[in-house]
């Protein structure tokens, strides 16, 4: 069967003959030469320009640029490579910082290792590929129309094809008949086996290699995790802008007007304070459980394990914790922790009917293991979904645990028990 992601695999169909594969290869090996045309030409001129600014700095800076020519040259080849592999040819460029500013993005590109293959590959497009594939895909293909067209060519005046005469239409027509399946079979392959060579030295030197792969997935992740931190950050500054900040004013109006309460005598003011103080108390109280909520101060100080049992007394229905953990975990891992089982609690007391659940965590090997479990009347959705765990509060929590390398996943058979399973690396890198 034809693989369509791979020249070679195709040349070993039996089909083969039968494709568009003989045509791609005829267009992937035409389509080199004015490319391989403007490639050449365009570093020549560079180059020469370079040389003759080198006494200003003008010429300094071209030459220095010169590498990024090798990004235009990766990317318009790997967009004509798709001719013959039809999967394409990762990129092996890494993400750029969105901070970076435009000096920063060029001179990041110029100083990979990807850039300067790439360049090299324009090189060698433009000095050896293209007149190649000119001179076989040109007398291939020129070799076929002549024999295809030889009857007509022979009708109107002598047509010499090799050791062969042709003189008339009839002659013509035995030509083809006789000689020209056999080209046709001779030049498909000879094209498409060169096409396959091509594109496998296109994807050794334009695609990504196993570690800028493994880099660029670092990098990736490390992106990822500064979103992370950042994300912490904002949530810290938030906490302590309410604590110092909104609470210590609320706790301020609730002692002025629990003075005022005493000093007023009884009538519908004193009533009037007495409401307000009521209403500035229950304003404290629900931002003092706001602020937990933010950034609880007991996770920073004393673990995973006691801000999940300190969350487990809050909650309305009985909470068994069961967890084994025997070191303190990075910051962003604990707070993921701590907030899956924020959030599932929440969502148990809201929607699962259960009359009980436990909270169960534990380090398997490398990677923190949190489970929490209800006997609920189950059927919950997906993460993210409909259903009694849906929502977008676990939605959220998916995505901050993709970007540690966690995962997470709901059992909720109808009828229960409904189970959410969070696992995540112990550590930040990889």
């Amino acid at each position: 069967m034809e693989r369509p992601d791979a020249a070679w695999g195709a040349l070993a169909s039996r089909r083969y003959l039968v494709s568009a594969w003989p045509w791609r290869s005829y267009a992937y090996l035409l389509s080199s030469v004015p490319v391989g045309v403007l490639t050449i030409a365009a570093l020549l001129v560079s180059v020469v320009v370079s040389i003759v600014l080198s006494p200003i700095v003008v010429g300094v800076l071209l030459m220095a640029s010169i590498p990024l020519y090798g990004v235009l040259i990766g990317i318009v080849e790997r967009w004509r490579a798709r001719l013959v592999v039809p999967a394409g040819i990762a990129s092996p460029h890494a993400a750029i910082p969105s901070t970076y500013s435009r000096r920063q993005r060029q001179t990041f590109r110029r100083r990979e290792r990807a850039s300067m293959r790439a360049l090299g590959y324009g090189l060698l497009l433009g000095v050896f590929l293209w007149p190649l594939n000119a001179l076989i895909a040109g007398i291939c293909g020129t070799t076929l129309l002549l024999t295809l067209g030889a009857p007509v060519i022979a009708a109107y005046d002598q047509m010499g094809m090799g050791p062969w005469v042709l003189d008339n239409p009839r002659e013509g027509f035995i030509f083809l008949v006789s000689f020209g399946p056999v080209w046709f079979v001779v030049s498909s392959y000879v094209v498409g086996a060169l096409a396959a060579a091509e594109s496998e030295l296109a994807k050794a030197l334009l695609g990504a290699r196993e570690e800028e792969l493994r880099r660029n997935l670092a990098e990736l992740r490390r992106s990822r995790l500064d979103l992370v931190d950042a994300f912490e950050t904002e949530r810290a500054r938030i906490e302590r802008h309410l604590h110092d900040g909104v609470q210590q004013r609320l706790v301020g109006l609730t002692m002025t007007l629990g003075l005022a309460e005493l000093d007023l005598p009884e009538g519908e003011g004193r009533r009037l304070v007495v409401k307000a103080h009521g209403e500035a108390e229950a304003a404290l109280a629900d931002l003092r459980e706001a602020v937990r909520g933010i950034h609880p101060r007991v996770l920073v100080d004393h673990g995973l394990e006691a801000a999940v049992r300190e969350v487990a007394d809050r909650s309305p229905l009985p909470v068994t914790v069961r967890m084994s953990l025997p070191n303190r975990l990075p910051a962003p891992i604990e707070a993921a922790a701590y907030f899956v089982v924020s959030e599932a609690l929440g969502n148990v007391a809201k929607h699962a009917a259960a009359t009980r659940c436990e909270v169960e965590g534990w380090i398997a090997g490398d990677r923190l293991v949190v489970t929490i479990t209800d006997d609920g009347i189950g059927g919950a959705g997906p993460v993210g979904g409909a259903g009694s765990a849906g929502g977008t509060g676990l939605a959220g929590l998916v995505t901050r645990l993709d970007a540690l390398g966690g995962t997470l996943e709901l059992t909720s058979p109808p009828g229960g028990p409904t189970r959410l399973r969070m696992e995540c690396p112990c550590r930040l890198d990889d």
